[in-house]
């Protein structure tokens, strides 16, 4: 038998704000923008004893056919006033914000970012991310957009930015001064000189270094740019990879990289971002699934997703009836903006395809094909066998741990925090008390100073 110590599970949550992964329809969802949504998911995940909640962002509502899609976007606050908030409701739980590199500037991020840190005692996280669209940008002076190596090259010099503003405050360290034999606290706080690619600014940063020093940076993209970003600069990556063969594949690329940054495996931790249904027995959990899946993909949701795909006005079709005789229109105008996800499409005619031929063989209409298609339920049965699922993707090396996406807001969560942590702490491989202050305590990492001179 191997003595081969148990991996620890990180688990985290993510708030389920925007879009139609949350049912609406169900009586028991609450608000999406009420502080008290995100008191009651922070609350349930702190007594859970998981590492982070996990906020995302959106900087313009999104449309399809000039609309606002209202089941897609209904609204979202400003994530360092959430955040901020929470810090004030929650003692140990980390704090993950999604701020977008593309459109703001370094001095302000790491500013807000440090204030965080210092409100929270040490919990902030910064999921860094980029925009690649003109719509989303006509909100901004900047505008315009960038390719997407132009998008991970300003996030590089973005970050490297924000990691010297972080570091230009020694905070309380002491300093001799040898002429006259006395300490003297450091004479020059704050200084920075930054002159790199398109970041010319130099100056005072005016917050004092926070308790983790910088936050714990995120990280969240499958593309070849995306993986080598994380693997170069971030703690923890995010994926959508939820299947075992999938998730160790990307595993073992992305850890696979880090040695040539000077990196050990152990310095990010992947994090697949699942769902889950419970059941009394694996049977009723697969019923409830499908009902949830179907309560997800109404038929106005089914028609306003194909039309990302086939890029055209599908507003006359029957949801309950067959796809279009008609193929996608390909080009880069769309009829859905602002959607990251519409690039996912890289061959529209070819998935077209396949979906046609997925619903002749399975006789499926355009809304059970977007239910099959658009799956995101990722662990599915009783708690038991929940437990068992993700210890098993963490122990063979196809995550380091979860970022759970309930599908209610704001109590989506109470049950997996009352059924299925207790079960993973009983298999020794979930914590039953926080071990440390810290984010970076709780997803393992050494503190930065440490890693900082040992990177020197």
């Amino acid at each position: 038998m191997s003595s081969k110590p148990l991996k620890q599970i990180h688990l985290a949550a993510h708030f389920p704000g925007v879009n139609n992964t949350t049912v609406w329809s169900d009586p028991a969802a609450g608000s999406q923008i009420d502080f008290s949504s995100f008191v009651h998911l922070a609350r349930t995940a702190e007594r859970a004893k998981f590492d982070f909640l996990f906020l995302a962002e959106g900087l313009r509502l999104r449309e399809q056919n000039g609309e606002i899609y209202d089941l897609d976007v209904v609204g979202r606050p400003d994530t360092f006033t959430v955040l901020a908030a929470l810090a004030a409701v929650t003692d140990r739980l980390g704090l993950a914000g999604t701020i977008n590199s593309t459109f703001n500037e370094p001095y302000e991020v790491a500013r807000q970012f440090a204030s965080l840190d210092h409100l929270s005692a040490g919990r902030a996280a910064w999921n860094v991310v980029t925009s690649w669209d003109a719509f989303t940008g006509e909100n901004f002076r900047r505008g315009g957009f960038l390719a997407q190596e132009d998008r991970y090259e300003r996030a590089r010099q973005f970050l490297n930015a924000t990691w010297e503003l972080f570091d230009s405050w020694r905070g309380n360290e002491i300093v001799a001064d040898k002429e006259s034999g006395v300490f003297l606290r450091d004479p020059n706080p704050g200084r920075f000189d930054h002159h790199v690619g398109e970041f010319d600014i130099s100056g005072r940063f005016d917050v004092p270094r926070s308790p983790q020093g910088r936050p714990v940076i995120f990280q969240a993209g499958d593309s070849e740019a995306g993986r080598e970003f994380a693997a170069s600069a971030a703690d923890a990556i995010f994926t959508r990879h939820g299947t075992l063969e999938a998730g160790r594949a990307f595993y073992g690329d992305v850890k696979g990289r880090l040695a040539r940054y000077g990196r050990s495996p152990d310095e990010l931790k992947i994090l697949p971002g699942v769902t889950f249904v419970l059941g009394e027995t694996d049977a009723e959990a697969q019923e409830r699934a499908l009902v949830i899946r179907r309560q997800q993909v109404s038929g106005q949701t089914a028609i306003k997703l194909l039309e990302q795909l086939w890029n055209r006005d599908l507003s006359a079709y029957d949801p309950d009836g067959p796809l279009p005789e008609v193929d996608p229109l390909v080009g880069e105008h769309t009829v859905a903006q602002g959607r990251a996800s519409v690039r996912m499409h890289r061959d529209p005619l070819t998935v077209a395809s396949e979906w046609r031929a997925l619903a002749d063989a399975k006789k499926l209409s355009i809304r059970d094909l977007i239910v099959e298609v658009t799956g995101r339920q990722s662990f599915i049965g009783t708690p038991a066998h929940v437990a068992e699922q993700l210890n098993e993707f963490v122990q063979t090396d196809a995550s380091d741990g979860f970022i759970l996406v309930p599908h209610l807001t704001p109590g989506g969560l109470d049950e997996f925090a009352d059924r299925v942590v207790p079960l993973l702490q009983e298999r020794g491989v979930f914590r039953t008390e926080y071990a440390g202050e810290t984010l970076r305590d709780h997803l393992g990492l050494a503190p930065l100073s440490v890693r900082a001179a040992a990177a020197s």
